[in-house]
């Protein structure tokens, strides 16, 4: 039976200069400082995978870095979400490593993911875009110190509609996910794990409505007689895979309406958070919105690790 526990870590770490990396080029270990910013490649399936990392500005803890691996939306890219997401800045002052990936699309810039009936070049050319996001976990954990007990995913839009997906397929690697904006459109989720699992949407959302359907503004051309599952749909799913009460304890507030589905297997959690009074963008201050999103996911994600024995 799969088992998560919290994190143990309980003394700050000491600020270092330096944390171990590999060139892409030659694979040879170079120092890559505290804080940086890099842009590296991957190939995968034929292609060469872009995906940009951020150091955070601390050491590692004693069993190394926890990794979070955020999704763009579609048409977007990794260096635009790092940009409006506001991960990397929280990733320095909770210690985490974050990595932003490209999906892929003919248009410099404009990406897409395959995330089952979503979205536009990648979904077209069936983009292996799963075993992209594995293969970036193990080099990650590979050139880094990542820990791997402590994988999470995160994803705006088709981004998130990606991390159901990942979710799904590599329930024994993810230790939990926080789709933002994204609908599970999979009619099978071959999760063979429990995976703890944050569903969150704008109730205002005419993109990716939360009672599903066809949107105005599906965001890539080739897709906007997409239909999409309920919100529902994605909570009845998981709480079915991770055993959890049907029941939920609910919280309502000015701003946000929280509904968490407890006794789950193995210690996950399915929590779905409904923002009041919001659309499909990405909520921050700078946004206008009352909550930021960066902080809502890495608080949930960071309670989970698997267990060694997974």
């Amino acid at each position: 039976m799969t088992r998560f526990a919290l994190p143990r870590f309980l003394l700050a770490v000491a600020i270092v200069a330096v944390v171990g990396a590999h060139l892409e080029s030659t694979h040879a270990q170079t120092p890559v400082a505290a804080g940086a910013d890099l842009d590296r490649s991957l190939q995968v399936d034929g292609r060469d995978r872009i995906y940009h990392v951020h150091i955070p500005a601390m050491g590692a803890q004693p069993a190394g870095f926890p990794l979070l691996i955020v999704l763009h939306g579609g048409t977007g890219n990794g260096s635009r979400m790092a940009q409006k997401s506001g991960f990397s800045e929280l990733a320095d002052r909770e210690g985490f490593i974050v990595v932003y990936p490209d999906g892929t699309g003919l248009v410099n810039n404009r990406f897409t993911w395959n995330a089952d009936i979503c979205c536009g070049y990648a979904h077209r050319k069936n983009v292996d875009d799963v075993g992209f996001i594995s293969a970036l976990i193990d080099r990650l954990i590979e050139d880094f110190d990542v820990d791997p007990a402590r994988v999470y995913v995160t994803g705006y839009s088709n981004g998130a509609m990606m991390s159901f997906r990942l979710a799904c397929e590599l329930s024994d690697t993810i230790a939990a996910a926080a789709p933002y904006a994204g609908a599970l459109n999979s009619d099978v989720c071959a999760a063979t794990e429990p995976v703890p699992i944050l569903i969150m949407n704008g109730e205002d959302d005419e993109n990716v409505p939360v009672a599903g359907g066809r949107s105005p503004d599906a965001g890539a051309p080739a897709q906007n007689d997409r239909v999409d599952q309920p919100t529902s749909y994605a909570v009845e799913t998981w709480v079915g895979i991770d055993g959890c009460s049907d029941i939920p304890d609910v919280t309502d507030s000015d701003s946000v309406r929280v509904s968490t589905y407890g006794s789950c297997r193995g210690g996950s959690v399915v929590e779905q958070v409904l923002i009041h009074d919001w659309d499909h963008a990405w909520p921050s201050a700078e946004n206008g919105s009352k909550i930021d999103a960066a902080s809502i996911v890495w608080e949930f994600v960071s309670r989970f690790a698997k267990s060694a024995a997974d």
